[in-house]
């Protein structure tokens, strides 16, 4: 499985540790930056990472920034990307199973490492249920086409 990463300095500390675990889960990463303690804007490094989802050239995405709510935001504005914050495995679990989870966001300043490699880990190995699921995504993505001439911002 191929997952970009990227982040804005809240989340590089963080970084590192994410990828070390997804290399150990068999990943191949894309490390998209940002690579100094900088502050930069998490926009700019969310952009290729969703680029490289909506395109096919990776399987899934990570990011991350201090809080993870600007990732969040970012992410969630793009249609397919179904980004998901997680602060524990239980939430990385019921991403994956409920919601599809292919974009995983993490606060760099809020979670701990093992907490943060917990999340990974189990966002890795979990798998999609489908069924009523599926259906929900489905009524998300009309809501996308519905509500797209609407978007006031």
């Amino acid at each position: 499985m191929k997952i970009a990463v990227a982040c804005d300095h809240g989340g590089l500390p963080l970084k590192e540790l994410v990828k070390d675990a997804l290399i150990k889960n068999g990943c191949e990463i894309a490390d998209l930056g940002t690579r100094t303690g900088e502050s930069v804007d998490y926009p700019d490094f969310a952009r290729e990472a969703l680029s490289m989802l909506v395109h096919g050239k990776c399987d899934r995405i990570v990011l991350l920034c201090g809080t993870g709510i600007g990732m969040s935001i970012c992410a969630n504005r793009i249609p397919g990307v179904r980004g998901t914050l997680c602060h524990d495995s239980y939430t990385a679990a019921m991403a994956r199973r409920h919601n599809d989870s292919n974009c995983l966001i993490l606060g760099g300043r809020v979670l701990g490492p093992a907490i943060a490699q917990d999340i990974v880990e189990v966002w890795l190995a979990t798998g999609f249920e489908g069924g009523r699921h599926q259906a929900r995504l489905d009524k998300i993505d009309g809501l996308c086409t519905e509500l797209k001439y609407q978007s006031r911002g």
